[in-house]
């Protein structure tokens, strides 16, 4: 017999309120990551562009988070740390949150704390993602200039946006995704 992995839970358990919150993943996470990355972006993720950044560039366990309701895992987000043009910054994704509890923010929330934790360690300077524009931008994201991020494999530069205390680097930033200089161990 096997234990039901928490995405079962989420799925068994769907308050319609509840205390929303956020702490970082563990260990013990790792099988509802997986399991809620396969429930939200099915066996396609691999092949996902963001998905090869996250092969050449190991995703930040620091950065790592882990939204609950009253205890119950819902949703999860990633951050791997990269440059562009010498600059260091962050790739937001996957995010992702259980279909039962979509549209209460943990998403947002997520994102939001995710990104505020990578910007104020002071290593880098921008959030980079895919998303989509009517999510992301009124959290902060601006579009970037189409096709100026490279990213190893085809991506939507519509869809490419950008986090930044300095309002101008998403038109400025330009170049292939590569290593974040002194990354974190």
């Amino acid at each position: 017999m096997t234990t039901p992995s928490a995405p079962s839970a989420a799925a068994e358990t769907s308050p319609l309120t509840g205390v929303l919150t956020v702490r970082p993943a563990v260990a013990a996470d790792d099988l509802f990551i997986d399991d809620l990355q396969a429930i939200a972006f099915g066996p396609g993720r691999f092949a996902r562009t963001a998905f090869r950044v996250r092969e050449r560039f190991p995703i930040d366990k620091g950065l790592s988070l882990v939204a609950e309701v009253d205890g119950v895992p819902c949703g999860s987000v990633w951050m791997t740390p990269i440059s562009v043009d010498g600059k260091n910054g962050y790739l937001l994704g996957p995010l992702a949150t259980h279909p039962n509890f979509r549209k209460r923010g943990a998403g947002k929330l997520l994102a939001r704390e995710v990104s505020k934790r990578a910007l104020a360690r002071g290593e880098g300077s921008f959030v980079l993602l895919v998303g989509d524009q009517d999510y992301y931008c009124p959290l902060g994201w601006e579009i970037t200039t189409p096709g100026a991020i490279q990213f190893p494999g085809p991506v939507d530069v519509s869809r490419v946006l950008l986090l930044s205390d300095d309002t101008a680097l998403a038109k400025s930033l330009a170049g292939p995704i590569a290593a974040f200089k002194h990354a974190r161990a």
